[in-house]
């Protein structure tokens, strides 16, 4: 703007001069004016344009309607007494809640320059104006952005051709489904979330072909070591995937606190597992915390037992275990539950508390495994086989018939088989029908998995 003036004076200055001057000074009005129009104009918001230059100029949001904290109602079910607090979003969380696929750097980079405008619902004609990023939302107050948010490009996803095969496969692994929630049987060897090294993964997949009429993805809300197999709980949509979040979370951090055997479990996991040798008792509580150790100059990571609860590093970790059987060839059957979600929790914890390394656990108990004699089946195939659940064609090269103890090298014995969480598509009609409602004794919903193939097999083997 200085500048401007600057060379205007400049130009008053030199009237006196050449007929080239004058044009030259008149052509900088010229542009000066043609500037402050086109700005206007940029903005949509020109007395001259109405709501039709509005739209066009700028990317609308819905009007805004407060719907239920997803965070809070997790507490609430998790049983944590939340006060009374309003449902009311920032300006910053509705944008994000409209448009999830905008990374948060370039939406807090529009706050930051002042380019999102917000229409008040209060007022019957208005300027939209300027918006902060934390000011709070009114009931049907609108957002507006700039038009160009349109052409941002979406996350990057590899675009992998459709398979039927690979459709059928994934809807064999569902166990439940709701309309908030879907529930699928893990298979061994399938990642549950992509990163280096990872062609294919199960939060991928299930965005492609278990979507159904919903326009978003599965959202991850808990996740299962790749070689564990099991229930694996995946949110419909984005308040879904938050309740349940908030469920998994608050389930371990209340352990920390609250007093074992009095604390309602509204989240409850049970597993499987097959480990080598056999405890001293048969049943009981492991209590001791994890933590995270780096090797080979960052390039491996290993959890193991912290001494000393006091430092930094070191995770509170809580596990019940009981013997299910016990078999003379020295393996033992373990159920095990887990009241903390902590990484490789039950896998370090049945090596180095209860000495028995779970069967396939080569990072933990490769030593065990080293001792381990081979254990031929005594089982005709023909009987096995009618035993086992029918597999659908593997279309990812899982080796799902393989790695049982009969096999040279078995795969890891680790299964979620049970578990009971609240009924979220429940909780979340009760809350949107009535606020503040109790939802502490909302029912529960208890899900099962049969057993992989590797593990019923091992099962079969040890029960001849």
């Amino acid at each position: 703007m200085a500048e401007s003036c600057l060379l205007g004076r400049v130009f008053h200055r030199a009237r006196r001069f050449s007929d080239e001057v004058k044009m030259l000074y008149s052509g900088f009005y010229q542009c000066r004016c043609y500037y402050a129009t086109a700005a206007a104009d940029a903005q949509g918001f020109n007395n001259n344009s109405g709501n039709e230059s509005k739209k066009g100029k700028w990317f609308t949001l819905p009007p805004f309607n407060p719907t239920v904290n997803g965070a809070a109602l997790g507490k609430e079910l998790a049983g944590v007494k939340m006060g009374k607090s309003t449902n009311t979003l920032t300006a910053l969380k509705w944008v994000h809640r409209c448009c999830p696929e905008l990374p948060q750097s370039l939406v807090q980079k529009l706050f930051r320059l002042r380019q999102v405008r917000r229409e008040s619902s209060d007022v019957e004609v208005q300027r939209p104006k300027r918006v902060a990023a934390k000011e709070p939302m009114n009931i049907g107050d609108r957002i507006f952005l700039p038009i160009t948010v349109q052409k941002f490009p979406s996350d990057k996803v590899t675009d992998y051709p459709s398979s039927e095969e690979e459709m059928k496969f994934l809807h064999s692994l569902e166990l439940y489904k709701d309309p908030e929630i879907i529930v699928l049987n893990k298979p061994p060897g399938l990642p549950v979330q992509g990163g280096i090294g990872i062609k294919r993964s199960l939060d991928e997949l299930a965005a492609k072909y278990m979507k159904f009429e919903y326009s978003e993805a599965p959202r991850l809300v808990h996740r299962l070591d790749r070689d564990c197999s099991g229930i694996l709980v995946m949110g419909r949509t984005q308040l879904s995937a938050s309740v349940l979040h908030s469920v998994f979370r608050e389930k371990t951090f209340g352990t920390q606190t609250e007093d074992l055997e009095s604390k309602k479990r509204v989240l409850q996991k049970r597993y499987w597992a097959l480990v080598i040798g056999c405890p001293r008792r048969s049943k009981g509580v492991i209590s001791v915390p994890l933590a995270k150790v780096v090797l080979d100059n960052g390039k491996s990571e290993r959890i193991t037992i912290m001494s000393d609860v006091r430092e930094p590093s070191a995770q509170f970790a809580v596990t019940e275990y009981r013997i299910i059987g016990s078999s003379e060839k020295g393996y033992t059957w373990l159920e095990l539950s887990p009241l903390t979600g902590r990484k490789h929790q039950l896998r370090v914890h049945c090596a180095e508390v209860l000495g028995t390394p779970i069967v396939g656990d080569y990072k933990y108990g490769w030593q065990a495994h080293r001792k381990l004699k081979h254990l031929s089946s005594s089982i005709s195939t023909v009987n096995l086989g009618a035993r086992i659940p029918e597999q659908e064609a593997d279309p990812f090269s899982l080796c799902l018939g393989n790695g049982s103890i009969s096999d040279k090298q078995p795969h890891l014995h680790l299964h979620c088989k049970e578990m009971v969480l609240p009924n979220i598509s429940l909780a979340l009609q009760q809350a949107r029908v009535v606020s503040g409602a109790d939802l502490i004794d909302v029912e529960s919903i208890k899900l099962v998995a049969h057993l992989p193939s590797h593990m019923q097999k091992s099962w079969d083997c040890l029960s001849c």
